[in-house]
C-alpha cells in the first residue's frame, strides 16, 4: 500500500523537491516576474513584462534586428512582431530598414520610450531591493556570480549541442535528386 512512493532511499528527493536547484531557480523567476507585473499596474506603466524585457534589449542594443530579440527572447518571430506593433502604437519602437540588407528590420526606440526605460529599470531596482533584502553584500555578490557561471556553463552546453545538431536542409542537400521512373 505504498500508493505509488518512490523507494525510501528516494524519498528525501521528493521531500526535498522545493530545495531543488532547478525548482528554486524557477520560482524566483516566477515570483520576479510576478512582482513586475504588479508593481507596473500599480504605477501605471502601459507594458507587459515581456514588452518591458524587449525595451531593455533594445536600449542597450539600438538598431538590433528583430530576429535577434525574437532568439533572445524564445518566442516565435510572429509572436514578437504583434508585441511591436503594440510597442509602435504606443509610441515606443520604431522600426527600420537595415542598411545593407533589405530582408532585415532593425529595432530603435523612440524619444517616448526614455522614461519609460527609466521606470521599468526603477521597478527592476526595487524588486532586487526586495530579493536581496536581509542577505549581506557579499552573498548578494556570490550568488550572481554563481548563477552566471551556472549560466555560461549551460549556454556552452546548448552551443555544443547545436553544433552537434544534424542539419536538415544541408542532408537534403546531400542527397541526390531523385530520378524520374522510366515508364
Amino acid at each position: 500500500m505504498s500508493r505509488n512512493l518512490p523507494p525510501a532511499g528516494e524519498r528525501g528527493a521528493v521531500a526535498g523537491a522545493d530545495r531543488n536547484f532547478g525548482f528554486l531557480v524557477h520560482d524566483v523567476s516566477r515570483l520576479v516576474k510576478r512582482r513586475f507585473e504588479r508593481a507596473a499596474r500599480q504605477t501605471g506603466l502601459p507594458i507587459t513584462r515581456r514588452q518591458a524585457a524587449v525595451l531593455l534589449y533594445i536600449a542597450r542594443k539600438q538598431g538590433v534586428s528583430q530576429a535577434e530579440v525574437a532568439n533572445w527572447l524564445d518566442i516565435e518571430p510572429i509572436a514578437l512582431v504583434r508585441m511591436l506593433d503594440k510597442l509602435n502604437e504606443e509610441g515606443l519602437v520604431e522600426r527600420r530598414a537595415h542598411p545593407t540588407d533589405r530582408r532585415v528590420r532593425t529595432l530603435w526606440l523612440m524619444p517616448a520610450a526614455h522614461p519609460v526605460v527609466e521606470r521599468i529599470l526603477e521597478i527592476n531596482l526595487a524588486i532586487r531591493a526586495e530579493a536581496f533584502a536581509g542577505l549581506a553584500p557579499g552573498a548578494r555578490d556570490a550568488l550572481i556570480t554563481t548563477l552566471s557561471a551556472v549560466k555560461d556553463n549551460l549556454m556552452l552546453q546548448e552551443e555544443a549541442a547545436a553544433a552537434d545538431r544534424p542539419n536538415p536542409s544541408a542532408e537534403l542537400a546531400a542527397e541526390p535528386a531523385a530520378q524520374p521512373i522510366a515508364g
